[in-house]
């Protein structure tokens, strides 16, 4: 049944991949001039796709799992089905496990994109490259933005997924050859982790959750038909495997779902699968000791901390080494260590710092002698003021001279006082009686 079901699928693949074509044409195929661009497979994975029932120039489909570091090239078998046929450790990739939202926020994306030939870069600066078409309809019907998301090698990403030199020598190989072959775009299903029962328990608490658990749709129909999935956007999700009722009905990424249903057999294979899938993720809940998760991105929110860290130091800003961290109690965890980018733009950045930091050295020196200047001349005139006011007083302190017989007469008076201070009237009535006699 499954063999039935592979190519059921594929045939609906096929049939809405021609309806949305954009075409591979000659002269994109001729755009793989330079010789990198062109070597061959080596001949082990030549031999190995003979020994599977591959055609080199067969169609792929790639899956990228950041916490496994991993990005797997599946090819189709002369059966229908795909097979992994190499698989690689991703050098490096940027942000944390979950979407990306913003233009900035450095987070490599999650969702299923498509790469057509145009895609493919045989010049990029960093070795070999093609865009994985990041936003697509889901990401664009979410507000989500971004560009120029690649796999590229030279191992350096921003919010790409950089392989080493080598590898992407082969994945590009992988690419070009398809499209030789006759596929007009192949698909690029990109994860946080292996969409595993025991992985989903793990995050089952994350705020990403509810995002895994529509990606994880497609992941499980895929593992279960081994052909990738019809994808489409609606109500600004996606849908996988859906076939209209209507024959001319669309899928619009921000209407609403069309009446559709999926294959019976896709409907018999899915049931059993999530059967069997709730009973391991039940068994995993009660795991005892089970992997800490992984850090991830907290939403819009945390974006656009790191977006607004990743414009400043595209300005050349003496910034934290490494963007700020958004915690579950809403504190923002920073680094204490600074720096700039080591960049043409950065070191003009420094300099620009350093005159304007020697402008306004400058400036308060020269406000701090004026300040000095004016404190200065008001204590100056101050002291002059109080001069004046000392020697406008100082006549009415001296006695006058026409006051000299009253002091005279008032000294005399006080003989007639006694001892003791008071006026000597006894005195005076002796005086009289004595001059009677």
């Amino acid at each position: 049944m499954l063999a039935k079901l592979a190519r059921a699928t594929l045939l609906s693949v096929t049939v809405a991949a021609s309806a949305a074509l954009i075409g591979c044409n000659e002269s994109s195929i001729k755009d793989f001039v330079p010789a990198k661009a062109t070597k061959e497979l080596p001949p082990a994975i030549l031999t190995k796709m003979s020994s599977m029932g591959m055609q080199r120039n067969a169609p792929i489909v790639a899956r990228i799992f950041k916490e496994e570091g991993k990005l797997e090239i599946w090819k189709q078998k002369t059966n229908g089905r795909y097979a992994m046929i190499a698989d690689y450790n991703i050098c490096k990739w940027s942000g944390q496990l979950g979407p990306k939202y913003i233009e900035g926020d450095r987070q490599a994306p999650e969702g299923f994109y498509t790469v057509r030939p145009g895609q493919m870069n045989p010049n990029s600066n960093y070795y070999l490259a093609f865009n994985i078409g990041y936003p697509n309809a889901y990401d664009r019907a979410n507000g989500r933005t971004g560009s120029n998301l690649m796999v590229h090698g030279a191992c350096s990403s921003s919010g790409c997924y950089s392989m080493t030199d080598e590898q992407i020598g082969q994945i590009y190989a992988f690419g070009r050859d398809a499209f030789q072959g006759g596929q007009t775009e192949f698909q690029i299903q990109a994860f946080p982790f292996r969409m595993t029962a025991e992985n989903m328990a793990r995050y089952r608490n994350d705020p990403n959750y509810k995002f895994w658990q529509m990606l994880k749709e497609g992941y499980d129909q895929f593992e279960i038909t081994k052909v990738p999935p019809k994808v489409d956007v609606c109500e600004k999700r996606y849908v996988f495997n859906r076939i209209p009722e209507n024959p001319n009905a669309i899928f619009s990424p921000t209407g609403a779902c069309p009446s559709s249903t999926t294959s019976p057999e896709l409907q018999t294979a899915y049931q059993s699968y999530q059967s069997t899938y709730q009973a391991a993720f039940d068994k995993a809940l009660k795991k005892s000791n089970p992997l800490p998760p992984r850090p991830t991105i907290l939403g819009l929110e945390e974006a656009k901390l790191v977006a607004d860290w990743t414009h400043r130091r595209a300005r050349g800003e003496r910034i934290t080494i490494e963007p700020p961290d958004l915690q579950a109690d809403g504190t923002v965890k920073v680094t204490d260590r600074m720096g700039r980018i080591d960049s043409e733009v950065g070191r003009k950045m420094a300099a620009k710092e350093a005159t304007d930091a020697e402008k306004k050295r400058i400036a308060e020196e020269k406000a701090l002698a004026l300040a000095a200047e004016k404190a200065a001349k008001i204590a100056e005139k101050a002291a002059k003021e109080r001069a004046a006011a000392v020697a406008a007083a100082a006549p009415e302190q001296q006695p006058p001279q026409a006051d000299a017989p009253v002091a005279a007469t008032a000294a005399a008076q006080t003989e007639e006082v006694t001892t003791s201070g008071a006026p000597s009237f006894f005195g005076a009535v002796r005086k009289r009686i004595s001059n009677i006699f």
